[in-house]
């Protein structure tokens, strides 16, 4: 198991690894994996916009959305990854600290992830998001099988959806 902290971003092309993130609140992890050079991606999100705090951001890049997510799919690109292979599933933007929905971290979070990924022409092939539980998700490396485990339930695998 190879751990993703909050803010962090971790890559691996080897298949005996397994990629794993928890306490997906707010937060948001994004998994890709490419099937054919097998490098899988994992990202743990906090915030969507650096700008709150550029110096932070320059420090950590992998805290926010926007400056998160391009050092991810960059890092899979140096890996072998190919954009267009690339399975791209998401998990977290919950409402857990915020029950009056004053800040909405999980859904600004969100908003930020699907902007950017409009923009670079990226398609999620799955997503658990929202509502207001916290999430572990395990991406495993060799077969990008990637679990989904709800607080106070069983893994389950988050499939694909089918695209046109």
């Amino acid at each position: 198991m190879v751990a993703v902290g909050v803010g962090d971003v971790k890559l691996t092309a080897e298949s005996g690894e397994t990629l794993v993130t928890y306490g997906l609140g707010s937060c948001i992890g994004i998994a890709i994996w490419d099937p054919v050079s097998r490098v899988a991606g994992m990202l743990h999100f906090m915030l969507p916009e650096s700008q709150s705090d550029p110096e932070k951001a320059r420090k950590n890049p992998a805290l926010y959305a926007d400056t998160g997510i391009p050092l991810l799919f960059r890092s899979a690109y140096q890996l072998g990854a190919d954009k267009k292979r690339l399975l791209v599933r998401v998990a977290g933007g919950a409402q857990v600290l915020d029950g009056d929905g004053v800040f909405n971290i999980g859904k600004r979070n969100y908003l930020a992830m699907k902007k950017i990924f409009w923009k670079a022409g990226v398609m999620i092939h799955a997503e658990e998001v929202g509502g207001s539980i916290s999430r572990t998700l395990r991406l495993e490396a060799g077969s990008g099988k990637l679990l989904l485990q709800e607080a106070g339930e069983e893994a389950r695998e988050l499939g694909l959806r089918r695209c046109a």
